[in-house]
């Protein structure tokens, strides 16, 4: 079965990473969910994929990092998508856990780049063991110094290992990582059908993101790619 991931939510229908995005992606009955955590200034999980909000309310010029959670709660994110959202924030990752099915598999992206937050992992991994949600579950990041931090927390998560750019023998560099990797997330535009069977024949799913064109997905199921992550109803709803 080809699994595939709702990107931030169905960010098409509702504002990314928040709760009516989630929700929706849910309704449509999506198998897998894609998200990224940050640290807010008082050391909560906020579900955001930039490091500003500035995309979403022009009037926040700050870093995540640099806003208490309260303060963040006080950003309209929902207004600039559609009226319809207006009053809408960001989520916390506590909120999206409280909504999101446990049959549902949560890919939880450490967003460690550029920004390092200390300590992230730790906190995460306690959030997740919180809500007894430890299972369905694949950690990711860009920073594989962060996989290894959370791989020494706890040696049994899943990993996925994103790559943006190209490099030598990917499935090669993830075998000789030493970390428990579950998954390669690669860029998609690098993606063939070589790439991924070497993946594969070293024991790897591959998940490319993001994949918003069903030409594009059809052409990557034809190569028997894992799943891949989208933006598209249409095709994070494939079975």
């Amino acid at each position: 079965m080809v699994l595939n991931f709702a990107h931030r939510g169905s960010l098409t229908e509702a504002p990314e990473n928040t709760l009516p995005a989630f929700q929706k992606a849910i309704e449509h009955g999506t198998k897998a969910m894609e998200l990224d955590v940050q640290l807010t200034k008082d050391n909560r999980l906020i579900v955001c994929h930039d490091h500003k909000l500035t995309r979403f309310n022009k009037s926040a010029t700050g870093l995540i990092k640099d806003y208490t959670l309260d303060e963040i709660k006080q950003i309209d994110v929902g207004a600039s998508f559609n009226q319809e959202f207006e009053g809408t924030t960001i989520s916390t990752l506590e909120e999206v856990l409280e909504i999101c099915p446990k049959s549902i598999l949560l890919n939880i992206e450490i967003k460690n780049i550029p920004v390092l937050y200390e300590g992230i992992e730790k906190i995460l991994l306690q959030k997740l063991a919180e809500y007894n949600r430890l299972e369905n579950i694949i950690i990711s990041s860009f920073d594989h110094l962060a996989l290894k931090k959370v791989q020494e927390i706890n040696p049994t998560l899943p990993l996925g290992m994103l790559f943006h750019y190209r490099i030598l023998n990917t499935w090669d560099y993830a075998k000789m990582s030493g970390l428990n990797i579950y998954s390669i997330h690669p860029n998609h535009v690098f993606v063939d059908q070589d790439f991924i069977r070497n993946c594969q024949n070293q024991g790897y799913k591959v998940y490319p993101y993001t994949v918003n064109t069903l030409d594009r997905y059809e052409e990557l199921v034809k190569f028997d790619v894992d799943g891949v992550f989208s933006n598209t109803p249409d095709i994070f709803t494939s079975k």
